[in-house]
């Protein structure tokens, strides 16, 4: 037993030097880490910028600008002219002259049809003719006699009025077989069908040996083929009938370009010309019924097909432009932030005209003042900023990419934002 104590008394020191020496690395860990933190925190103190109550915005100038007003729209494709081409006669067609979806000429023969019957028809017509000329010469020459016979008193009045009538009747009857032999060289003209206007031919219904007849519906005549005219070719559309006085001037002053996008990758937009206004509105929809023509010779539109369609009917002469982002949205209307000359930001009320291509057309302001595009969130009616010298070309507005105008009114602010601020360096530096 006396052993067993000596060996604990050894050990108890030992475990209390390293319970020592555990205690001295965590307050040496703790000590470190205080350290980091106070380090970390007077670093980022040192960082922040002076003046915090500045608010670093990018802002834009309001300028004045000749802004076309442009009105889209959804259109389709339709055909100026489709033809169903039917017989006018009964008979079986001889031949078959074209393919499925060839495209014609006015005037290229289509189909030849048995023509024997109308020939025949048409040479006992000429063989009518021929007989009525030799009877009314007979009349004329029996009408003669009779005439030097009354004038020597050998014949009563009666019986040369009848010679007279002889030879009218046999005139009108020449007359009648005359326009016959017309009839029949018109029925026999039937025997070749030909295009009636420039287009596509659908599909063929019939085939040598059919036999075709005269009429509208189904049961009495089909139809041989339909031609439907591609070039040029009509896009229908609809606007707002708020938008009808200017598209009423704009068309009375000569032609409205409206260029038409095909929702395909690489594909250029067709221009075309505003052809027709609707007559009335549609009560329904509110809106008014329009057609452009455009020439279509590469054949890229095609009835049925589905376009967006732009017109620019009017133009906005000096209209005041910003940045459609500088427009912010108040509890009762829309508004500016313009910055003043001490660098404090004011609510402007405006109203906006027009959004279009990013940029906004407002009333209200006076041109040249600068509006804050970027920062709004932060602001309130009497904070300071600091303006950006530079504007990226998203910020140029929300909708789309800038246009020409937006990015001209950015390299101007660009200049003039470098001069202000060479200008403010020698205050801000007695500020300081």
């Amino acid at each position: 037993m006396k052993v067993m104590s000596q060996t604990e008394s050894s050990a108890k020191p030992a475990i209390r030097t390293k319970q020592r020496k555990r205690i001295a690395l965590a307050a040496i860990l703790f000590i470190a880490l205080a350290a980091g933190i106070w380090f970390w925190q007077a670093g980022s103190s040192t960082t922040k910028p002076k003046g915090a109550g500045v608010v670093q915005v990018v802002s834009a100038p309001i300028t004045l600008a000749d802004v076309s007003v442009r009105l889209t729209a959804n259109g389709t494709v339709s055909a100026q002219q489709t033809v169903d081409v039917r017989p006018q006669i009964s008979a079986t067609i001889k031949a078959v002259r074209i393919k499925e979806g060839q495209f014609v000429r006015m005037g290229d023969q289509l189909f030849t049809l048995d023509s024997r019957t109308e020939e025949a028809n048409l040479s006992k017509a000429e063989a009518q003719v021929l007989k009525d000329r030799s009877d009314l010469m007979n009349a004329e020459r029996n009408l003669e006699r009779q005439r030097e016979l009354f004038r020597q008193e050998f014949i009563s009045q009666s019986e040369f009025d009848a010679a007279q009538n002889q030879v009218n009747v046999s005139r009108g009857q020449l007359a009648v077989d005359l326009a016959s032999v017309e009839a029949s060289r018109v029925a026999r003209s039937f025997d070749e069908i030909t295009a009636p206007i420039t287009g596509r031919t659908g599909g063929i219904s019939v085939y040598p040996g059919s036999l075709v007849q005269p009429g509208t519906s189904s049961a009495s005549g089909a139809v041989l083929v339909s031609i439907t005219q591609i070039d040029p070719i009509n896009v229908n559309f609809t606007l707002p009938e708020r938008e009808l006085a200017e598209l009423q001037q704009a068309f009375a002053k000569g032609k409205v370009p409206v260029i038409s996008k095909l929702d395909l990758p690489g594909q250029a937009d067709l221009v075309g010309t505003l052809a027709f206004i609707d007559n009335a509105v549609d009560v329904a929809s509110g809106t008014i019924r329009l057609k452009a023509e455009f020439p279509n010779a590469d054949h890229r539109l095609w009835p049925g097909m589905f376009v967006t369609v732009a017109l620019s009917p009017r133009t906005l002469v000096g209209a005041l432009t910003v940045p459609a982002q500088a427009v912010q949205t108040g509890p009762e209307k829309k508004f500016l932030y313009v910055i003043g000359s001490d660098r404090k930001v004011e609510s402007q009320p405006v109203s906006v005209r027009l959004i279009q291509d990013g940029i906004a057309v407002i009333e209200g302001v006076v041109p040249g003042a600068r509006v804050v595009v970027e920062g709004a969130q932060n602001l309130r009616p009497g904070s300071v900023v600091a303006e950006s010298e530079d504007i990226t070309s998203d910020s140029a507005g929300v909708v789309g990419q800038p246009s020409r105008m937006a990015s001209s009114s950015t390299r101007g602010l660009r200049t003039e934002d470098r001069q202000n601020k060479s200008a403010t360096k020698p205050d801000s530096a007695g500020k300081q």
